[in-house]
């Protein structure tokens, strides 16, 4: 069983339910979600001492609601689908085509199969790997996020995204059978306004975004290279160990700060995302200020399990670029 500490003195109602956790563990096999981490997160969070591992319950709240609207829609799907649809207008005889979690050599060609929170495995290089989808519905699989909309346009959580669902279909190629994978979002932070002015931010707080999906021979040497470098690297020093890179790190854009007075720089007179403007400004100053590249802030270290202990994550803090 899993140990928690209530440093922030949660209310025991709210405490209760923050450290119930339902994952299915398991013992001596890797998930597709733990797979597409970090090399170096993947190798220290193992060597954590327990009682540096123990979570605050505080900053569970994210990840429990997360997983409570997981089970929300996996006991619709199961339990209450014949009046949900319904209740969107799909007529009888179609409700009754569809098919929730059937053996797949039952079905008919009359059949809508879905397919909702199937955990499968496979076995390569010594190592048992396992995923486990939230729903698969005319041969694509989908995946539920839970998150803030600066997922929406983060590359490195697309590149994720991507990984995930291919490694979920390399695990069922029988009933993934498309090349490309849906998120469905469901923003926490979503904000009316900020969409109607401006048509880069998602248009609804549930959007849907299309993903193509890597080849299952793309997928396996994927599988199978990082299998070779982990058992390669397990029980390496620390030192020896790559570094996450800025997409890993979630590192933002560089800023070039402008000071029009030199000898005040405790607040940047303004503040640009390229180095050009920054100095055009300057020009048009006179040439008199200042300007200071900031480097991207990281955000993944926040939420690292092998915080603790990685040398990495302290060489970030040091030199300004991980802020807690």
């Amino acid at each position: 069983m899993r140990k928690y500490i209530n440093g922030r003195n949660v209310p025991l109602s709210m405490a209760v339910f923050l450290a119930h956790d339902d994952y299915d563990y398991e013992e001596n096999t890797i998930s597709a979600t733990k797979l597409i981490k970090p090399l170096r997160q993947l190798i220290l969070a193992d060597r954590v001492p327990a009682n540096d591992s123990l979570v605050d319950i505080s900053g569970l709240v994210k990840s429990r609601m997360g997983q409570a609207i997981h089970d929300a829609i996996e006991r619709v799907w199961l339990n209450h689908k014949d009046t949900s649809l319904a209740a969107l207008g799909y007529p009888a005889r179609v409700i009754e085509k569809v098919r929730v979690n059937p053996d797949f050599d039952t079905l008919t060609e009359d059949d809508i199969p879905v397919y909702v929170e199937i955990r499968s495995y496979k076995d390569v290089l010594g190592y048992r790997l396992s995923g486990k989808f939230d729903i698969v519905a005319d041969g694509r699989v989908e995946d539920f996020k839970s998150t803030s909309t600066f997922a929406w346009g983060s590359d490195s959580k697309i590149l994720d995204y991507k990984l995930q669902g291919s490694i979920y279909r390399w695990l069922n190629p029988k009933i993934i059978t498309q090349d490309q994978m849906a998120i469905n979002f469901l923003f926490t932070d979503w904000q009316q306004a900020r969409a109607a002015n401006d048509p880069t931010y998602p248009q609804t707080a549930a959007p849907q975004k299309l993903i193509p999906l890597l080849s299952l021979e793309e997928t396996d040497n994927y599988i199978t290279g990082k299998l070779t470098q982990y058992e390669r690297l397990k029980d390496a020093p620390q030192e020896e160990l790559p570094l996450c890179t800025d997409a890993e790190l979630w590192r933002k854009p560089p800023q070039w700060k402008y000071y029009k007075n030199p000898e005040k720089t405790q607040r940047a007179t303004k503040n640009f995302d390229n180095k050009q403007d920054a100095y055009l400004r300057l020009a048009k100053d006179g040439g008199k200020g200042l300007v200071i590249e900031k480097g991207g802030e990281v955000m993944a270290c926040k939420y690292c399990p092998a915080f603790p202990i990685c040398t990495q994550k302290d060489d970030l803090i040091a030199d300004g670029s991980l802020r807690l």
